[in-house]
């Protein structure tokens, strides 16, 4: 898939913007950011569309309008094993329908970088897309399908590794971080905390995601901050937050040490399409994240 190209030169607000899984962190934060650009927007969750149930083509068609420009983050997420992947590809599937019958003018798919091989590094949007995990693969396919059935304008946006301080889940790294050192428990790392990862507030995903809109953008762009930082850094960066400090220990790896050691970005193309766009630093990020969560 091609690197982002702009069919907007100029930013131009879409006459309305459709947040499709608007009640996750993602699809919230991108809906806040939608009403900032002053741009017309109609946020749909679960319930007023429920693309797993029998009538949720139906529902999406009739909420869509010709002009309207589409973002799909809806998704049973992570998707841990092959049920959960059909269920992903079956949403899709519904919204296709939907699509094919109301024409809306743009599409804009919220994917991940776990599409790529994990041996890609640096990743660039050019970067082979081979999946090592059923999240990756329900992502891929989904972008497939997507670009190949839908016939308007289609974009791609693929996050590295979320954060914010809506982040429902616990996953290994700040969140759950911030969640141990709040009950007053030990931040634990696996081994030293070695790997490094790319870390990307949910709200520069969400200015990403405007921007795409209001360039009727087209291809594929990651949201990355080209920045990786270690879970041993970031453990520490939590702790210091919490007064006093909170204890970082070291426990033993539940099973081996992930093949994916590290993973870097070039962020060359992000530039490239959004020359004046800054990434907030991590540090900081998280610091902020701090203060919302716990005022």
């Amino acid at each position: 898939m091609l690197a982002l190209m702009h069919q907007n030169t100029r930013p131009t607000k879409p006459k309305r913007a459709v947040v499709v899984g608007a009640g996750g962190m993602v699809g919230g934060s991108i809906v806040q950011e939608l009403a900032k650009s002053g741009i017309p927007t109609l946020a749909l969750t679960r319930k007023e569309v429920d693309l797993l149930g029998s009538s949720g083509s139906d529902q999406l068609k009739s909420a869509l309008s010709v002009d309207d420009a589409i973002v799909f983050v809806s998704a049973v997420a992570p998707a841990k094993n092959a049920a959960q992947l059909m269920a992903n590809l079956r949403m899709a599937e519904a919204a296709l329908a939907a699509f094919a019958a109301a024409s809306p003018a743009h599409l804009l798919y919220i994917s991940s970088d776990a599409i790529y091989a994990d041996d890609a590094n640096p990743v660039t949007e050019r970067s082979p897309v081979a999946p090592s995990t059923t999240h990756g693969m329900m992502h891929a396919a989904r972008e497939l399908m997507f670009r190949s059935e839908y016939r308007g304008p289609f974009a791609a946006l693929r996050p590295t590794l979320i954060y914010g301080a809506r982040d429902p889940h616990s996953g290994y790294g700040p969140n759950r971080f911030r969640r141990q050192a709040a009950k007053g428990e030990p931040i634990t790392i696996f081994g030293e905390g070695e790997e490094k990862r790319d870390h990307v507030a949910v709200e520069d995903v969400a200015r990403l995601a405007v921007r795409i809109l209001l360039h009727r953008s087209t291809g594929a762009l990651n949201a990355a901050t080209g920045v990786a930082t270690s879970f041993h850094d970031i453990a520490h960066i939590v702790a210091h937050q919490f007064e006093p400090p909170a204890q970082v220990i070291s426990v033993p790896r539940p099973g081996p040490r992930p093949h994916l050691l590290h993973r870097f970005f070039d962020i060359t193309e992000c530039f490239r399409a959004f020359p004046d766009f800054h990434f907030e630093p991590l540090e900081q990020g998280l610091a902020r994240v701090h203060g919302e969560v716990f005022g």
